[in-house]
């Protein structure tokens, strides 16, 4: 049975407590809102997870490092670099999107190797693999898909980026209507253009419950991709991004009435101006199930820097009430990302989700920042880094300075303001 089905029956699950213990919470609470759809605990049936970690209503914000080869680049040690940095640095999850010859290798060794949570989106796998025997992603067949799903299941990933909401519908409004950018979704492209050639409805769809067996039989949770979400702030919360938006909230009843968990992904490109109403869609449509978003980027403009723009969209959809934020690195838009890359990413996200808690009253984030600014007061260096969401770049920061034992910093020297209060209290 699944998380979902055994919530529903009133058993209070090994993860579910992990998930309460590790949130400060009622393990009965985590329970009830497994069964309402509105917490998911991402772990595949076979895969023994060190951190089991919960998403979604009343808990921490948690964060996602996408990692994966390209075809241009095919390491599978810089991608395993990669994913213990994301961890190190405080990664509740990662994605494996790798493209390329090595995929299977690289996926195997990220899901073995990794600590937390990890997720994929199998339909890259399928496509690169009907590339590499001279066919295109239009001439799927799902059982093509089915036989990617089922062997990922195998291998022990926890969740899964599956785009049955894009749809002939979808499609019809996104043609009804002229986007800046009309698809920047990888999945979302690859089903509408196997939609246009077939003139079908998406196999994705037509089979949802075939997929939902799989999904359910590994205790698999489905992340319900945003194909049509918008890829420039001028497309945000339009006809087509909205119409799949309610597909999505009638394919996660369905995956729930199967007894499978459900996260359902949101945008994209937002203008901070619309990221509230965003949020508000999805809780009200979805029924308050856990929603993970990409950034969302509140300008098309940070190229080089839009792991800032990721953060700042973020935060605001964390505080709205989004689950899962999905980082976006320096490099998104222009290259593969590097270690130090993710590195960057992972911490701006992080630094999203904290600042959005802490907002939102939760108490880890609320003693966080007391410690931190009790240690200021007392001009704790040592305790300054170890509360800081990212150590290892504080204490270089600190020794670089050539302050030495000094209890004061070198931006203001005897002139600082603690060290004189101090002084005169």
């Amino acid at each position: 049975m699944t998380q979902k089905q055994l919530a529903q029956k009133g058993t209070i699950t090994p993860e579910m407590r992990t998930v309460a213990e590790y949130e400060g919470i009622d393990p009965g609470y985590v329970r009830d809102c497994v069964s309402a759809g509105t917490i998911v605990i991402p772990k595949n049936k076979g895969k023994t997870l060190c951190r089991v970690r919960g998403i979604g209503k009343g808990l921490r914000t948690k964060v996602n490092a996408n990692i994966g080869s390209s075809p241009y680049h095919m390491d599978i040690h810089s991608e395993i670099e990669k994913l213990h940095a994301a961890v190190a640095h405080g990664a509740d999850a990662v994605m494996d999107l790798s493209l390329g010859s090595r995929l299977i290798d690289i996926r195997r060794e990220v899901v073995r190797e990794s600590p937390v949570m990890v997720g994929t989106v199998p339909i890259y796998q399928t496509a690169f693999e009907l590339s590499s025997s001279r066919r295109d992603i239009t001439d799927m067949t799902i059982r093509d898909f089915l036989e990617t799903l089922r062997s990922q299941a195998e291998e022990g990933v926890d969740f899964m980026t599956i785009h049955s909401g894009v749809t002939l519908q979808a499609l019809k409004s996104l043609s009804s209507q002229r986007r800046v950018l009309d698809v920047v979704s990888r999945g979302g492209s690859f089903l509408a253009a196997w939609m246009r050639k077939n003139n079908r409805e998406s196999p994705l769809y037509e089979h949802y419950d075939e997929i939902l067996d799989i999904l359910a039989a590994y205790d698999v949770t489905l992340s319900l991709g945003d194909g049509m979400r918008p890829g420039a702030v001028s497309d945000a919360t339009d006809c087509a991004q909205i119409s799949e938006l309610v597909t999505l909230a009638e394919l996660a009843q369905r995956a729930w009435d199967k007894g499978v968990q459900v996260i359902i992904e949101g945008p994209g490109h937002v203008p901070m101006s619309m990221i509230h109403e965003n949020i508000r869609l999805q809780k009200s449509l979805c029924k308050d199930a856990p929603f993970y978003v990409l950034g969302p980027l509140v300008t098309d403009c940070a190229a080089g820097y839009d792991h800032i723009a990721g953060a700042i969209g973020g935060a605001m959809a964390a505080y709205f009430g989004a689950d899962f934020l999905c980082y976006v690195t320096p490099a998104e838009h222009l290259r593969l990302p590097t270690v130090e890359h993710v590195v960057e990413g992972v911490v701006a996200s992080r630094i999203a989700a904290h600042a959005a808690d802490l907002a939102r009253g939760m108490g880890y984030a609320r003693e966080r920042d007391k410690a931190m600014s009790r240690a200021r007061k007392h001009l704790d260096w040592d305790r300054q880094t170890a509360l800081s969401l990212d150590p290892l770049k504080a204490k270089s920061l600190r020794e670089s300075s050539g302050i030495g034992m000094d209890n004061v910093c070198t931006m203001c020297g005897k002139f600082c303001a603690i060290k004189r209060m101090h002084e005169v209290l």
